[in-house]
């Protein structure tokens, strides 16, 4: 295995990407669970239950969007900065920092060329939940659905990335890379 040493700049860039892409994570699982529009709604019409008030489903559905509307925006204030990270990232291997890491090097053993290539794909589906989430925000309305329906599956990626990165890291840990998880974060081993 390849003894990696991570730069200032690397280590800024993907501590920063990653607290971001959790922070999103947050955000979606908030709203699928907790700050689930259904959910708020069913605790307004139960409170409502208990006065002398009353609203529609549709209004409560309406009211419960809006109590969630302060956690969504968050969504996609961290999309900005993602957006921002991730361009960053990109341009700084033309100043010498960060390289992209070729995954069709054939000097590579097929473990490392899959770790490439894993993050290669990785990089793609950022870009695809990137562009549709700017396409979401700022391009024609009739566009708007079908990029939300690919828009939705990055929750599905960005999951599995997650948990292969950390089992990946961990195992190399424990095997053939100790001092690796030291390495990325104070950048000594």
């Amino acid at each position: 295995m390849e003894n990696r040493t991570y730069t200032t700049i690397y280590r800024i860039m993907h501590w920063a990407i990653a607290i971001c892409m959790i922070l999103l994570l947050l955000t979606i699982f908030l709203r699928l669970t907790w700050m689930n529009k259904n959910n708020v709604s069913a605790i307004i019409q139960n409170f409502l239950a208990t006065t002398d008030l009353t609203l529609s489903e549709d209004q409560s559905i309406l009211l419960a969007k809006q109590i969630r509307k302060p956690m969504w925006d968050w969504h996609i204030y961290l999309g900005y900065v993602l957006v921002g990270l991730y361009s960053i990232r990109l341009v700084l291997p033309f100043f010498g920092k960060m390289k992209f890491s070729n995954p069709f090097n054939k000097e590579l053993s097929f473990k490392t060329k899959f770790q490439y290539a894993l993050y290669l794909f990785f990089y793609t589906c950022v870009a695809i939940s990137l562009i549709t989430g700017l396409i979401i925000e700022f391009g024609p309305k009739n566009l708007k659905t079908p990029m939300e329906e690919i828009h939705v599956l990055s929750i599905y990626y960005l999951v599995a990335f997650i948990i292969l990165h950390i089992g990946g890291v961990l195992y190399a840990e424990f095997t053939t890379s100790k001092g690796i998880i030291s390495k990325i974060v104070s950048g000594n081993k």
